[in-house]
């Protein structure tokens, strides 16, 4: 197993945060279904003020690319991309058109 962590800032808007957060306690079963499908086992989101943090823990199978691949083929997936742009902002450090931005690790306790 490996573990990623990624961070993406929202629009600094309470309804729409409000409502950011409604759709993900019932994401469309398509999206689940693309989510697993490409080698993530399991995937938490955490939200401060206007910042998320994603922990995604992956099978031997997942890659970045191979995600991106599945998801650019799949029509849903694009859907739900497109309808989440309503929510999300870039962090300043994201690259052009670059959603959520891979976290470096800067402390493991048990290390």
């Amino acid at each position: 197993m490996k573990r990623y962590c990624l961070g993406l800032g929202l629009v600094p808007d309470d309804r729409l945060i409000a409502e950011y957060e409604e759709i993900h306690r019932a994401i469309w079963p398509e999206i689940k279904a693309s989510i697993l499908k490409s080698g993530i086992t399991d995937m938490e989101i955490y939200r401060v003020g206007t910042l998320l943090f994603m922990i995604m823990d992956t099978d031997e199978s997942f890659t970045f690319t191979k995600k991106a691949e599945m998801d650019a083929g799949n029509p849903k997936v694009q859907e739900w991309e497109e309808l989440m742009w309503k929510y999300q902002q870039a962090l300043p450090s994201a690259k052009p058109g670059e959603k959520w931005v891979l976290m470096d690790r800067i402390f493991e306790l048990n290390k």
